[in-house]
């Protein structure tokens, strides 16, 4: 029986919770890490305006094959092919250096889907409002920065996809430096 629309959604939401449930952000505030799933979608949702649930559904479970060992089989017979394809677009392989990881995500941004690339520009987005607003306490400056350009190389790839978020990602990309609000 196929899911309803915002029944795919808070499934989604829910399967996140549970995978995500003992992990916390690396920031010094070290919220739950679920927050950020949701950020994520909450971004999509209210300021690109997507209401489409498949792409808010992969935006909920972007980390989940990442980070918690869930299987892209899983959130496939879970959530179906298309939210597991956008979740596969935005997983990075772990099992290679973080430098390799980094260049491919600049070198294969513009050739995802537009789905997978509305999730990767908010999870940027969200990315970098935690990292100037909670900075991890061992990353030097220089590293916060290092990130902030890596940010931007990636986003660049992907522009006029949202104009709201291009607008948005601008301000925060642009605001380095800045801590708290």
């Amino acid at each position: 029986m196929p899911e309803v629309p915002l029944s795919l959604v808070l499934s989604a939401a829910s399967f996140a919770a549970e995978r995500h449930q003992k992990q916390r952000r690396k920031g010094v505030d070290a919220v739950p890490y679920i927050n950020h799933p949701l950020g994520v979608a909450s971004v999509l949702a209210r300021d690109a305006g997507v209401d489409d649930p498949v792409t808010l559904a992969a935006a909920l479970l972007h980390d989940t094959i990442e980070d918690t060992g869930t299987t892209a089989a899983e959130i496939a017979a879970l959530f179906g092919d298309e939210v597991a394809a956008i979740v596969l677009e935005v997983t990075d392989d772990k099992s290679l250096p973080s430098s390799v990881r980094k260049r491919k995500q600049i070198e294969h941004a513009s050739t995802i889907s537009t789905r997978a690339k509305l999730v990767k520009l908010a999870d940027k987005l969200c990315n970098v409002r935690d990292l100037r607003r909670s900075p991890p306490t061992d990353w030097p400056a220089e590293r916060v920065n290092g990130y902030f350009d890596w940010a931007k190389k990636v986003v660049d790839q992907m522009r006029g996809v949202s104009p709201a978020l291009d607008d948005l990602l601008d301000e925060e990309l642009g605001k380095r430096g800045e801590h708290g609000d």
